[in-house]
């Protein structure tokens, strides 16, 4: 069996028909860049998100750098974030002359500890930016407490949770901005790059929308110095026929992450193995978890040749992250060493992704899991002398 990370072939074949009309209604008007059809598709992810106000930006990147830019963060504020990330976190920091100020991360949710937060802020914080990773929802509450105790903005890393809940609000609409990614990989992804900052100021969506066309209002008028931020009518009309699936998908990932879930637990390698599944720490009505699960990531010790393992036996798997930010060679010059952020550290040599995308089979799911408890049954000093279950159910 085959099992790719993520089978996007099979998601556009279930759109294929959708997908091209609305290329082509795109072509018919020449509008290739922002326009009507980018104007809708930005009410309709803000109205998904619980927020007022959408602005279409080129990428997730560019959406994190729009942001702080609309905040006039400068050379030497500093921006307070987690070093489990992906890179433009921490870059669009960096590339403001900014400096990214890293807390770690818990263990159990690959989230930033909000317990560590206040310890960091310092009279040079000008904003704190958490990320909602893997498609879970960071620990706001108490983030926002602080925020408000120190008058900081929060601006929301949410690239990969788009529609992720934290008791019965949806990720985007917790701080003064919030930046959505549409890269392919997305739980709602573009057919190339692009991306969303979304908010509930009108003031700050109208200064966004500046920034994102080189500062200019009206055209060749520049009262501030933007980027070429802008979203392509293409792109949006896509996301707009995705965007119309997107719960069924959601629910559909759910419903394979349980499933995973489930057939670890039949024996007892959770037990023996030190194996650690995902855990989905926030819930809404109805007990429906509202982890979106744009990853299903596993720990496990020995990771990389578990790793290796499963690709001998054709199942596709990612590691998010394997260098965390802190000790990337560009950060070198924060001075911060191995053992800075231990949490952050241990996740980047356990992590592990599995295939989680809405179009899994049940069978597929079990080979996975197969392949996995065979792979730790491997080596004792990994999973002890635990046996692989002969006949995971596969219905």
């Amino acid at each position: 069996m085959n099992i790719p990370l993520l089978d996007l072939k099979a998601q556009y074949a279930s759109i294929r028909d959708e997908v091209r009309a609305s290329i082509d209604a795109v072509c018919e008007t020449q509008h290739f860049i922002l326009g009507p059809v980018v104007e809708q598709f930005e009410k309709d992810v803000a109205a998904y998100s619980g927020v007022g106000y959408g602005v279409g930006m080129s990428s997730g990147s560019d959406a994190l750098l729009a942001a702080l830019m609309c905040l006039q963060i400068k050379p030497g504020d500093e921006v307070i974030t987690t070093p489990y990330s992906f890179f433009a976190t921490a870059g669009a920091v960096a590339r403001l002359g900014a400096v990214p100020v890293f807390v770690d991360i818990e263990a159990h949710s690959y989230n930033i500890d909000p317990n560590l937060i206040e310890r960091a802020i310092t009279p040079r914080t000008r904003a704190i930016m958490p990320v909602h990773l893997f498609g879970q929802v960071a620990d706001m509450d108490p983030i926002l407490d602080i925020a408000r105790r120190h008058r900081l903005p929060v601006v929301e890393d949410a690239a990969q949770a788009i529609g992720a809940e934290y008791r019965g609000r949806r990720a985007g609409s917790f701080g003064v901005m919030a930046c959505f990614s549409f890269f392919p990989s997305k739980n709602l992804g573009g057919f190339g790059d692009g991306g969303m900052v979304v908010t509930d100021d009108a003031s700050i969506a109208e200064r966004l929308r500046i920034l994102r066309s080189h500062g200019a209002k009206p055209k060749y008028y520049h009262s501030v110095i933007g980027g070429n931020f802008r979203l392509d009518a293409i792109q949006a009309a896509i996301l707009q026929i995705k965007l119309r699936h997107l719960d069924r998908w959601t629910q559909k990932r759910q419903e394979n992450a349980a499933r995973y879930d489930h057939l670890f637990a039949q024996g007892d390698l959770l037990v023996t193995s030190g194996l650690q599944l995902p855990e989905a720490l926030w819930k809404s009505a109805g007990d429906r978890h509202y982890h979106i699960y744009n990853q299903y990531t596993i720990r496990v010790k020995e990771r990389d040749r578990v790793q290796a393992f499963l690709r001998a036996k054709n199942v596709g798997t990612e590691v998010y992250y394997p260098v965390p930010l802190h000790l990337q060679r560009c950060f070198d010059y924060l001075g911060h060493t191995a053992g800075s952020f231990a949490n952050a550290e241990v996740a980047a040599q356990e992590s592990l992704a599995v295939p989680v995308y809405p179009e899994l089979t049940p069978d597929q799911i079990a080979y996975v899991v197969e392949a996995i408890t065979e792979a730790i049954h491997q080596r004792g000093s990994v999973g002890g002398t635990t046996s692989p279950p002969q006949a995971l159910a596969r219905s």
